[in-house]
């Protein structure tokens, strides 16, 4: 932990003068000041799913994990399969405790240079930035080297024109990226870092920039007609309908990657082999299955679910809402919760309490919007 976040006055963004000459509304959100709306959350919603929105994700940590042996020593800290990962590929995993909890879930690219160095570029939740770059030093080998990009800015444009956009300004600098792939390039005397990869469920790109020419970058985005500055409010809204979860709500130490529905983040070699903190509980419970699962709910009517709500069946208490609010595409409030597996099925109907009334609640199939990612035509 960080002295900067024991300190009351949250930090600022790279990009904070710009967010506010946009007219964004800033709030205090995992250590700094973050745009929360600029015109508005369902206006913001809706431009992303039909155009282009440009997410400020510069609060998250970003990381360069190198030396020979770095794909091993990742492997001894994620469950996911790092030594089949090829350069200029990107995968989502997760940072394990000794018991198979959930530190943070993350993404890691391999952007080894060629003939180079093996080196892992890895992005970590804001919140938890400063506790996983300590417990990556604590256990990572002393001769594997961790660097903190502190200097870089982080941003994301996501949305079915982001594409189209991106190719405009920066023509074929950065190729023909599909889902899951990335890469670097030059525009003019500025090296950015691109993946075609996003939290929003649409198709969409995450840039690495220098911080000192973010707000060029982001000035030059914004100048495309498709693309407009959206704030956390939206980014929540978004991730929430696409049925993702969120670090710190839906997923803690006190969650496994089992009852989560994450088991895909961990390799079919590493289901093998095991080797990851936790192997034994996690692949027991893959095994036998776990006594609760998170799922997706649907609720009529206007009123949103929140975080911390009971889920009942009956008269018994089956469950808690981990996230929720109302889906601007969908026109009806949804949340995410833990269930006990005997009401987890989809299709069950279920009462959630808000405001010491019960409101009547399905467990539906996630995403509740399909997501668009770009796999090639």
């Amino acid at each position: 932990m960080s002295d900067d976040q024991d300190s009351a006055e949250p930090q600022t963004l790279p990009l904070d003068a710009w967010h506010r000459a946009q007219g964004a509304r800033m709030v205090p959100f995992a250590g700094y000041w973050m745009p929360i709306q600029y015109e508005g959350i369902v206006a913001e919603h809706e431009w992303t799913r039909t155009h282009a929105g440009l997410f400020d994700v510069s609060h998250m940590g970003q990381l360069l994990v190198s030396g020979e042996g770095a794909a091993e020593a990742l492997e001894a800290l994620l469950p996911g399969d790092i030594l089949s990962l090829k350069p200029g590929r990107i995968r989502y995993s997760l940072l394990l405790d000794e018991n198979g909890g959930i530190l943070d879930d993350l993404m890691v690219t391999n952007v080894t240079p060629e003939g180079g160095t093996p080196t892992y570029y890895v992005v970590v939740n804001g919140a938890t930035k400063w506790d996983d770059i300590a417990h990556l030093r604590e256990h990572l080998p002393d001769e594997i080297t961790l660097t903190h990009l502190e200097d870089q800015a982080l941003l994301a444009v996501q949305g079915p024109e982001a594409a189209n956009a991106l190719r405009r300004v920066f023509r074929d600098a950065m190729g023909d990226l599909k889902f899951m792939q990335g890469t670097s390039f030059h525009f003019g005397e500025i090296k950015l870092g691109i993946g075609r990869s996003g939290y929003t469920g649409e198709d969409g790109f995450e840039l690495s920039i220098p911080a000192e020419h973010a707000e060029t970058i982001a000035g030059r985005l914004c100048a495309e007609i498709e693309i407009k500055p959206i704030g956390l409010g939206a980014r929540d809204s978004l991730r929430l309908e696409a049925g993702l979860p969120l670090y710190g709500h839906d997923l803690s130490p006190e969650t496994d990657p089992v009852s989560a529905g994450l088991g895909f983040a961990i390799g079919k070699r590493r289901r093998t082999e095991g080797g990851f903190p936790g192997a034994e509980r996690i692949l027991g419970l893959i095994e036998s299955g776990t006594e609760t699962k998170r799922v997706g709910l649907t609720l009529e009517g206007r009123l949103p679910a929140r975080e911390g709500a009971l889920v009942y069946a009956g008269h018994e208490e089956v469950g808690r809402v981990t996230s929720g609010g109302f889906a601007p595409t969908l026109g009806h409030p949804i949340a995410m919760a833990y269930v006990a597996r005997a009401h987890a099925a989809e299709g069950t109907e279920l009462e959630i309490e808000v405001r010491g009334k019960r409101l009547p609640a399905r467990v539906a199939q996630m995403p509740f919007v399909p997501h668009r990612y770009y796999r090639g035509n």
